[in-house]
C-alpha cells in the first residue's frame, strides 16, 4: 500500500476551487458607516471621536472615569437636511 496517491490536476483544480469559494463565502460583510448623534471625544479621540453612541447616557456611562467628554456628532448634527419646498403663490 503506497501512502500516498497521485491526484489528478483535475481534482487539484476542484479542491482548491471549493477551499475559494468556502473562503469567500465565509467572509463577514464589511461594516457599514452609521453616524450616531453622539461622539466620546478627548485627546485619544480626536476629532470628531468615537461616534458609536446613539444616547448620551452611553457616552457619558463610557467617559466615566477617563479624561474624555461627550458632545453631539457634527456629522449628525450638521448633516444634509432635507430641503423644504416653497408653496407656489400662484403668480
Amino acid at each position: 500500500m503506497q501512502p500516498f496517491t497521485k491526484l489528478t490536476s483535475t481534482a487539484v483544480a476542484a479542491m482548491l476551487g471549493t477551499a475559494a469559494f468556502v473562503a469567500i463565502a465565509l467572509t463577514p460583510a464589511p461594516a457599514t458607516a452609521q453616524d450616531h448623534p453622539y461622539c466620546l471625544q478627548g485627546r485619544q479621540w480626536g476629532y470628531p471621536g468615537k461616534c458609536d453612541f446613539t444616547s448620551y447616557g452611553q457616552c457619558q456611562a463610557t467617559a466615566s472615569g477617563t479624561d474624555s467628554y461627550c458632545d453631539i456628532n457634527p456629522r449628525f448634527a450638521f448633516g444634509s437636511q432635507p430641503q423644504r419646498r416653497r408653496a407656489y403663490n400662484g403668480w
